[in-house]
C-alpha cells in the first residue's frame, strides 16, 4: 500500500537631534562640532553632513531610476500604447497560486485571534484555526448600494489617459463587457459599440451610465470556488460572447480575483482582450477604505501590477496571450520616491494609474498530430484542481501515452477522459508531496488518463483513493494488495495502481473475476519466483511477479489464473532474471525519452521563436528603407517622402 502521507526593510531615518545626527560622523573636536552646528538651519535634514546625505540621495535616486525602467523591449512598445512597463516575456510566476485566504480579505473580515503574530510570520509558522465562524463577512452589494451617492472624482488627467489606452484596443461594432461598471466608463467620446453590457454593484449608478446598453446587478465576490462568478445572469451572457473586457478599479476589492478572470475567460471570444486599469493605492482610501483588502494596503503600485499579472497567469494561463503591463500615470502625478517624494508632494497631482491587459488565447478545435501537447495543453487550461506547476508536469507525460496509443479508438477515449483530471488531482494534493513527489502524481494522473478504460468514475477514484492510503482500503482487494506489495519502490506502486484502477466499475462479471484472480494469484506468483530465484531481492520480486500476473490475468480473455501459473512455472531462473532486466531497461529508456521528448519541443519553440525574430527585423528593415507604402484612405501604393527625420507617410499630417 502507499504511504500516504516575504519581510520588507524599512529604512527611517531619524534626526532628533545634532548630536544624534553627528554621531554618524567621524570624530571631530568640539569646537569645530559647535561652529559647525551654529551655522546649520533648524531644518534636521539639513543637519546632516554632506558626507552622510549625499550618497543616500544618489541611491535613492538611482533606486527610483531602475524602479521605473521598462521591462520591455523597443520593438514590443512601438505598436502598443503608450506607458508599456512590463512587456509579454519579463513576468515571472512561482509554480502554484501563491497568497493564502486572508490576502484577500478586508480588515473587518481578519479574525484577530486567527492573526498571524510576527514571530509566526517569520518562521513560516502558520495561525491555528479557533473552529469559530467569520460573523464579518463583508457584503459587496450593501456597502456600495450605500456609497452609491459618493463621488469618485477621477482627476481629469488619469481619465484622459484610460480613455486614451482604450483607443488603441477597441474598436466601433466591438460587443463590450465591463465589470465594475458605475456611471462613467472612461470610453473613448467617438467610440461606437454594438453592444456594452455593465456588470456592477448598483443598479442606479449603471443606468446613468450613457454607454451601457444592459446592465446587470452582480456581486463579483460570489463565486463558485475554482470555477467562477455565481451569478444566473453573468451565465446566461454566455461563452465566447464579448470582444473585449474592461475592468476599471475594481480588482482592489476582489475576493476571489481568480474566479472573476475565469469568468472573464469564457465570456471573450478567441482573441479578445481584456483591459484591467487600477489606480496608485492611496487614490481612493479616505472613501471607500473598509472596501479595499488586505493586498491593496500591503502591496505597493508596482506590486499591485505583477499581482494583477498573476491574476491572469493562474485563472487560465497559457490560455491568455499578450499579457503586458503599462504605467498611464500622468506626468504630473506622485510616484512613490521614498522620503524625498513624501517631502515634496504636490497636492494637486492626480494620482498613478495602470493597465494590464492580456488576450485570450485561440483554443484549438481539432487534435493537431504535429503538436499533440500544444493542443493538449489547451484542453487544460481551465481545468480546475490543477495547479499551474500540476499542468506543467502532466501535459509532456500525455502527450507521450497519446502517443504510444496504438488505436485511433483509444487515443480519441484519452482525449475524452481529460475531464477527470481535476478529480485525480483531488485527491493527489492530499498526499505527503515528500513521500509522494509532484512528478510522480503527474504520471500517475497520466498513466490513468492514457488508459482506454479509465472514465474516472466514482468507483474508479475511489478504489484510487483506496489504493493510495487516502482511504480505509477494502478487506477484500487493497488491504492485501497493499500487504504483499510493501517491498516495492513508491515509482513501481504507482506504476501498478494506474494498471490495476482502470480496471474497476466497468460491470463485466469476468472483469471482476480478473480481479479476483489478481488478487489470490499474488502470493504464489511470488512464491514461484522465490523459488527459482533464491537471490532476488523481495522488491524485485514483488515487482516482478505482480505485473507479470496483472498483464496477463487482469484483462479479461488474456489468460486464466491457471493458465499464467502454468506459463510461470516453465520459466527458470535466466528467463525470470531476463524480464526483470528488460523491465527496468524499459523504465530508463521510458525516462530517456521523455526527456528527448522534452527536448525536442523545445528546440522545435526556440527555431519558431528564432524565426519570429528573424522575420520581425525584415519588416522593420523594410519599414524603415521602403519608398513605396500602402494608403489605407486611397487604396492605394503611394510614393513615401522621405526627409531627414525618414519618412513621413502621405497619409499623416
Amino acid at each position: 500500500m502507499l504511504v500516504s502521507k516575504h519581510i520588507s526593510v524599512g529604512v527611517v531615518l531619524l534626526a532628533s537631534s545634532l548630536t544624534t545626527t553627528y554621531a554618524f560622523a567621524p570624530s571631530t573636536s568640539s569646537k569645530a562640532r559647535t561652529t559647525s552646528a551654529s551655522t546649520q538651519s533648524s531644518s534636521s535634514l539639513n543637519a546632516l553632513p554632506p558626507m552622510i546625505i549625499g550618497p543616500m540621495i544618489r541611491k535613492m535616486r538611482e533606486e527610483k531610476e531602475k524602479k521605473n525602467m521598462p521591462m520591455a523591449t523597443a520593438d514590443e512598445s512601438k505598436n502598443e500604447a503608450p506607458g508599456l512597463r512590463v512587456g509579454v516575456r519579463s513576468w515571472k510566476w512561482p509554480p502554484v497560486w501563491p497568497y493564502d485566504k486572508d490576502f484577500f480579505k478586508r480588515k473587518s473580515e481578519m479574525n484577530a485571534k486567527n492573526a498571524p503574530s510576527p514571530l509566526n510570520m517569520m518562521t513560516g509558522a502558520m495561525p491555528e484555526a479557533n473552529g469559530e465562524e467569520d460573523e464579518n463577512v463583508f457584503n459587496s452589494l450593501k456597502y456600495w448600494e450605500e456609497k452609491k451617492d459618493v463621488a469618485t472624482d477621477l482627476d481629469e488627467r488619469v481619465a484622459a489617459n484610460i480613455k486614451n489606452h482604450y483607443s488603441f484596443y477597441l474598436r466601433d461594432g466591438m460587443t463590450l463587457l465591463e465589470l465594475g461598471a458605475a456611471q462613467e466608463s472612461y470610453l473613448p467620446d467617438d467610440l461606437k459599440l454594438n453592444r456594452h453590457v455593465g456588470v456592477g454593484a448598483v443598479k442606479s449608478q449603471m443606468d446613468q451610465n450613457p454607454s451601457i446598453t444592459e446592465s446587470y446587478v452582480v456581486d463579483l465576490n460570489d463565486v463558485v470556488a475554482d470555477t467562477g462568478i455565481k451569478s444566473v445572469e453573468f451565465s446566461n451572457l454566455g461563452d465566447e460572447t464579448f470582444d473585449a473586457v474592461i475592468m476599471a478599479n475594481t480588482i482592489d476589492f476582489l475576493n476571489n480575483p481568480r474566479e472573476v478572470f475565469k469568468s472573464c475567460w469564457r465570456a471573450l471570444k478567441p482573441g479578445g482582450i481584456m483591459i484591467v486599469p487600477f489606480l496608485g493605492k492611496d487614490a481612493y482610501v479616505e472613501k471607500f477604505q473598509d472596501a479595499f483588502t488586505k493586498q491593496w494596503f500591503d502591496m505597493t503600485d508596482d506590486q499591485h501590477m505583477w499581482v494583477c499579472g498573476s491574476f491572469f497567469q493562474f485563472s487560465a494561463g497559457e490560455g491568455w496571450e499578450g499579457l503586458k503591463g503599462f504605467d498611464i500615470s500622468p506626468e504630473e502625478a506622485k510616484k512613490e520616491g521614498g522620503l524625498l517624494s513624501n517631502l515634496n508632494k504636490d497636492e494637486g497631482a492626480p494620482c498613478n494609474a495602470y493597465v494590464v491587459q492580456a488576450k485570450k488565447n485561440v483554443l484549438e478545435e481539432e487534435v493537431d498530430e504535429d503538436d499533440i501537447e500544444g493542443y493538449i495543453s489547451s484542453r487544460l487550461w481551465m481545468l480546475p484542481t490543477l495547479e499551474d506547476r500540476d499542468k506543467k508536469l502532466v501535459v509532456p507525460r500525455l502527450a507521450r501515452a497519446y502517443e504510444l496509443l496504438d488505436s485511433q479508438e483509444d487515443k480519441d477515449k484519452m482525449m475524452q477522459h481529460f475531464d477527470s483530471l481535476p478529480k485525480i488531482y483531488a485527491s493527489l494534493i492530499k498526499m505527503d508531496q515528500f513521500a509522494f513527489s509532484f512528478s510522480m502524481q503527474a504520471q500517475l494522473a497520466a498513466d490513468l488518463v492514457g488508459d482506454p478504460d479509465f472514465t474516472g468514475s466514482d468507483v474508479q477514484i475511489n478504489n484510487m483513493k483506496m489504493g493510495l492510503g487516502l482511504r480505509k482500503p477494502s478487506a477484500d482487494f487493497w488491504a492485501p494488495v497493499g500487504k504483499l506489495t510493501a517491498a516495492m519502490t513508491p515509482e513501481d506502486k504507482v506504476n501498478l495502481l494506474a494498471y490495476i484502477v482502470p480496471r474497476f466499475g466497468s460491470d463485466n462479471p469476468a472483469q471482476t473475476d480478473a480481479l479476483e484472480s489478481f488478487v489470490s494469484g499474488l502470493e504464489p506468483s511470488f512464491a514461484v519466483i522465490r523459488s527459482k530465484c533464491p537471490d532476488m531481492k523481495e522488491g524485485d520480486v514483488q515487482l516482478l511477479g505482480s505485473e507479470l500476473l496483472a498483464s496477463e490475468v487482469l484483462k479479461p480473455g488474456r489468460s486464466t489464473r491457471e493458465e499464467f501459473a502454468e506459463w510461470l512455472g516453465a520459466l527458470n531462473e535466466n528467463d525470470l532474471t531476463s524480464i526483470l532486466a528488460k523491465r527496468k531497461n524499459y523504465k530508463t529508456e521510458a525516462q530517456q525519452e521523455l526527456k528527448a521528448y522534452r527536448e525536442d519541443i523545445e528546440a522545435e519553440a526556440k527555431r519558431v521563436e528564432d524565426r519570429r525574430k528573424m522575420i520581425q527585423e525584415q519588416v522593420m528593415d523594410a519599414r524603415e528603407n521602403r519608398s513605396v507604402i500602402f494608403n489605407p484612405k486611397t487604396g492605394k501604393f503611394e510614393e513615401a517622402e522621405q526627409k531627414k527625420e525618414g519618412f513621413k507617410l502621405p497619409f499623416t499630417s
